[in-house]
């Protein structure tokens, strides 16, 4: 399938399939999550998790996942490309693999660490994307019986039933004192080098900020209503969707940590931009829509209009007063 050749039509049936295998994906996730609270049905697979610890169990589940889910897409799609968190890894190249081709970007297990101590915000990410656009994202936390879905054109789902974001009719704006008011969504990443000015003291300098009273921090208190870390990018941008977090900032991301849930909350009404602040013109800097590749995103949830301004307005006002709060990061790819 040449890359000019995504019809309508096409779409919805990669749709359905993308549906199919990350409910799939999803079941064996569980399973070797209940075989590894002692559920396991043979004694053959009790004593392979006896004598395994749970980071391998974990790694041995990571890959096989993603193996299925390769196995099915090559067998169904053999002329688009795979790009999976684990086959990536492995690999000598840290170049940005995505580009106008068909594309699946997959992460069969988000939230390792949650996994290996059976917290339950895991979930497989699936996203198929088209020029370099996510178009399709599936998102199934079977812990939590959660399976996020979107197709462009078609809406955004939680449980193929609640179209997103949830309960709130009509959607309403940003608080209008944003990041005052808003649940704000951030991780620790994987960088914890005790670096001064490295990227963990500006994350940590900006949830101080965000978190502050309004008027403290010389004046860069944000009074965010809450501070909420998942363990789990793909979960973050999940839960933007449905309204739960108003905000995530994050950077260090890579493409399968974020492709499924960016695709998922675009259709449901969010933006997504950078996350670091075009300093020193954050007042009036155009607000573009994020590279996949580039690791930094800022997320706002949908928001609705109000007598005095747009939904879209609203969102962009919120991405200003964040960007006043927070620190650039430096989350460059390897040997870029």
């Amino acid at each position: 399938m040449a890359d000019t050749d995504i019809s309508r039509a096409d779409l919805d049936e990669i749709y359905a399939f993308a549906i199919q295998l990350g409910k799939d994906a999803g079941r064996m996730l569980m399973a070797a999550a209940h075989a590894r609270m002692g559920d396991a049905g043979s004694s053959s697979q009790k004593a392979h998790t006896q004598k395994m610890n749970a980071v391998d169990l974990v790694t041995e589940t990571d890959e096989e996942v993603e193996a299925y889910i390769k196995s099915q897409i090559t067998a169904r799609y053999p002329a688009h490309k795979f790009v999976g968190e684990e086959s990536y890894s492995k690999g000598s190249s840290r170049d940005y693999l995505i580009d106008d081709a068909p594309t699946w970007c997959v992460d069969p297990l988000d939230g390792t660490v949650n996994y290996i101590h059976l917290f339950p915000m895991f979930c497989v990410s699936i996203a198929f994307i088209h020029r370099s656009k996510p178009l399709i994202g599936v998102i199934y936390a079977p812990f939590l019986n959660q399976f996020f879905a979107a197709c462009q054109g078609r809406g955004a789902w939680l449980n193929e039933s609640q179209a997103l974001p949830l309960v709130r009719n009509p959607v309403p704006p940003m608080p209008e004192k944003a990041p005052a008011g808003c649940v704000f969504s951030c991780e620790w990443g994987k960088d914890r080098r005790d670096i001064p000015d490295g990227n963990m003291h500006r994350k940590v300098e900006s949830f101080v900020n965000m978190a502050a009273e309004l008027g403290g921090r010389q004046g860069r208190g944000g009074m965010v209503h809450g501070v909420r870390s998942l363990g789990s990018a793909t979960l973050d941008l999940a839960y933007v969707a449905m309204g739960s977090f108003d905000i995530w900032w994050e950077g260090g991301c890579w493409e399968w940590d974020v492709a499924a849930g960016i695709a998922i909350l675009l259709e449901a009404g969010g933006l997504v931009t950078t996350a670091n602040p075009p300093h020193p013109n954050e007042d009036t800097a155009p607000i573009e829509e994020v590279s996949l590749g580039s690791r930094l995103y800022l997320a706002i949830r949908p928001a609705g209009d109000s007598p005095t301004e747009t939904g879209r307005q609203s969102q962009e006002r919120t991405v200003r007063e964040v960007w006043k709060r927070v620190r650039n990061i430096d989350y460059n790819r390897p040997g870029a």
